[in-house]
């Protein structure tokens, strides 16, 4: 059966809904798009294999295979999107639509656009004997969890030992990024009648004292911790949100904050939980509460990879940029992990990512095809 148009494959991908989220009224299966792809590699020859993820239903991994051998090259991404508001779309955000030279939809640039053009690069390549193994890797859960990710660092599977995560970064080589733990502290205090402070314990003076902790805690890491690469060079420790109480007339009960903190590459995600668990365990005794403080999901680690690795390099001189540091995380931590020298390097904006109208430019496209199919040639054609 013929393979379909880049831009058919694209339009397939984008009409198949899979929303990954921490809301499970909102969260969605993957498994459709992981079908397609299986169904379009296996077409190509490549062996297939769809993992489903341990404790998420619905969820899977797919691991396409061409070739074998200890080397080679991955290409990676992720199959799920973020939750959407179609009323702030131009356009249906499920149906690919052409326009001044963009192609729009929910997933185009972040990240289900990326394996359409991954097809339109191997092409040429699927009949030949590879010296080393090309293995597509479509993951669940990046938008959420990265349950899809962890899972395979988790049983260092697949091997390969070069890989590309075709994540919207400009057709510029990310070879680094910060870290993520996305936290939240609890307060239970008493509750009691605001005329006599007395009758009960105010958790939202706790928190005020939580807040004032961490921001000091932030001053100190912004000092300790710098790197020139990142356009900010320092730890960000951000309040999101914060609800607390229920009356004006009333001593809050119960407060709850959360944040986030993006370490850099050197700094350790528990280390830092710890750090801030220490700083935070004398208010209890002060302000007679109870407070816990964990995190909403298990974090992403910084990463970084060498910038005189064959891969670092070779993407330098492909797209004629030096390879630079992002604040937003990804999968190649993961990778890594694995033991993989792993960039981020695709088509498309980030800064389309996660937005109404979301697009790729059609501008993006043949250059990704040519970096890849150099890669493809690099690290499975040749001897390595």
């Amino acid at each position: 059966m013929r393979m379909p148009s880049l831009v058919d494959r694209m339009s397939k991908l984008i009409a198949l809904p899979s929303v990954s989220c921490t809301h499970p009224d909102i969260d969605m299966s993957n498994l459709p798009v992981i079908e397609t792809l299986a169904d379009w590699f296996e077409r190509l020859g490549f062996e297939i294999e769809i993992q489903h993820v341990p404790n998420q239903k619905g969820k899977a991994n797919l691991i396409a295979t061409l070739g074998s051998g200890s080397g080679g090259l991955v290409l990676s991404g992720h199959t799920d999107t973020v939750p959407f508001n179609e009323n702030r779309w131009q356009s249906n955000p499920l149906k690919l639509e052409e326009r001044d030279n963009k192609l729009f939809g929910l997933g185009t640039c972040d990240m289900k656009g990326f394996f359409s053009v991954v097809i339109e690069a191997i092409l040429p390549y699927v009949n030949k004997p590879l010296k080393q193994p090309l293995i597509i890797l479509a993951t669940a859960d990046e938008e959420s969890s990265m349950s899809g990710a962890r899972a395979l660092a988790s049983q260092g599977y697949p091997k390969a030992r070069h890989a590309i995560i075709g994540e919207p970064t400009s057709l510029k080589p990310i070879h680094m990024h910060k870290g993520i733990m996305m936290e939240v502290v609890r307060i239970q205090g008493k509750a009691g009648h605001s005329s006599n402070p007395a009758l009960g314990n105010n958790a939202l003076d706790a928190m005020h004292s939580v807040m004032g902790e961490l921001i000091d805690y932030r001053k100190e890491l912004a000092n300790n911790y710098q790197n020139a690469d990142f356009k900010v060079s320092v730890p960000t420790l951000n309040f999101g949100c914060i609800h607390g109480g229920d009356n004006p007339n009333r001593i809050c009960g119960h407060c709850e904050l959360q944040y986030d903190l993006r370490a850099l590459p050197g700094m350790n995600n528990d280390d830092l939980r710890e750090a801030i668990k220490h700083r935070l365990a004398p208010l209890e005794e002060k302000y007679q509460v109870q407070l816990t403080a964990e995190p909403l999901f298990d974090g992403v680690p910084s990463f970084a990879s060498d910038k005189t690795s064959d891969i670092v390099q070779l993407a330098e001189k492909l797209t004629g940029h030096s390879a630079e540091a992002v604040a937003f995380a990804t999968e190649a931590p993961f990778l890594q992990e694995m033991g993989m020298d792993t960039i981020v390097l695709g088509p498309g904006s980030i800064d389309q990512a996660h937005q109404p109208d979301e697009f790729m430019a059609l501008d993006q496209i043949d250059p990704m095809v040519s970096i890849l199919r150099n890669m493809v040639e690099k690290f499975c054609l040749e001897n390595n």
